[in-house]
């Protein structure tokens, strides 16, 4: 039998001590924002008349999905990353902010504090039996082309099997992770290995949540940037490789066209010499443009937990615990 209660006077009464109304107590802003959202589930409940079976089945996979620290992994699968972007996407065309590199997600393998290098950085550590050498290179320029010294291009990606060091106990410390500041011409050289696509542990309250929705948990072989500088506004973006079986297919709404980049291999002996390779690479040339600002809170990434970044802060604590 199907009974609908939401708009009775007693669960909106209700409703309003759940969420400290009557407190004096607490956060206004939280109180406002935990009302909206109970009231979008209490009325969820009655609109779909949702069964105690299947709350508490809710629960359980809320319960895992906190357990194993997969959070941080569901929510670009939810869109909300991207949802995210398209919010500051529009922030930016409201300031007058044009042009630049698109930004997309950040997604939740980040670690702070990298080794910082000048121009050039080795991000792997030569143990990858299966990496194919990746020459990563690129030049950082404003928006009227002129190039931009000295900007920190922060470089992270997932080594051939799809791991990703620090939450990939195997590698070892940062591998795979790097600052390079950028030369007088504004460019940027990595060493590295072409990184493979990964999909959310099967099995995990993940894979579960997505199988739900009859959707795949699975990424293409991407690679993370930071970059900054000052006066222009910091940019977070990843690129994807072109051909990847799921480039168009991410489950985590990453990708954008601007943002696929070929890498192209190269086998040729004075490139390979040129370069003090040992043999065949694949090239990928990523060039990047930044947007002016003077707005200082645009220079620089937004607040959110990552691991290793505030060893005081426990979310950030937390945000290292995450099984990927």
């Amino acid at each position: 039998m199907t009974v609908k209660i939401f708009d009775t006077p007693e669960v909106q009464d209700f409703l309003k001590t759940v969420a400290g109304f009557d407190q004096a107590g607490g956060n206004e802003r939280a109180k406002q924002i935990l009302h909206r959202l109970l009231s979008d589930l209490y009325r969820l409940i009655d609109d779909f008349d949702v069964s105690p079976e299947e709350f508490w089945s809710s629960v359980s996979l809320l319960n895992a999905l906190g357990h194993d620290t997969q959070f941080g992994l569901l929510a670009p699968g939810l869109g909300f990353d991207h949802y995210l972007d398209m919010r500051m996407d529009a922030e930016d065309a409201a300031r007058g902010l044009a042009g630049g590199t698109p930004r997309t997600i950040e997604g939740p393998l980040y670690v702070a504090g990298a080794p910082e290098d000048e121009g050039y950085a080795r991000l792997d550590d030569g143990k990858d039996a299966d990496g194919e050498t990746m020459w990563l290179t690129g030049q950082v320029r404003d928006t009227d082309g002129r190039p931009v010294a000295g900007a920190r291009v922060e470089i992270w990606h997932a080594d051939s099997k799809g791991g990703y060091s620090f939450f990939d106990p195997s590698q070892s410390e940062y591998n795979l992770r790097r600052t390079i500041v950028t030369d007088a011409e504004g460019r940027y050289i990595a060493r590295s290995i072409i990184p493979s696509g990964y999909g959310v542990p099967e099995g995990a309250p993940t894979d579960q949540v997505l199988k739900a929705l009859g959707r795949h948990g699975e990424r293409p072989a991407h690679i993370h940037y930071f970059v900054s500088a000052p006066g222009h506004q910091h940019l977070t973006t990843q690129i994807n490789l072109a051909g990847d079986k799921y480039t168009w297919d991410d489950f985590a709404f990453a990708t954008r066209e601007e943002l696929v980049v070929p890498a192209k291999r190269i086998d040729d002996a004075a490139e390979i010499a040129k370069r003090e390779l040992e043999g065949p690479f694949a090239e990928v040339v990523f060039d990047i443009e930044l947007a002016r600002t003077d707005a200082p809170e645009l220079q620089v990434r937004h607040a959110r937990p990552r691991a290793k970044e505030d060893a005081q802060d426990q979310a950030s604590q937390l945000a290292g615990t995450a099984r990927v």
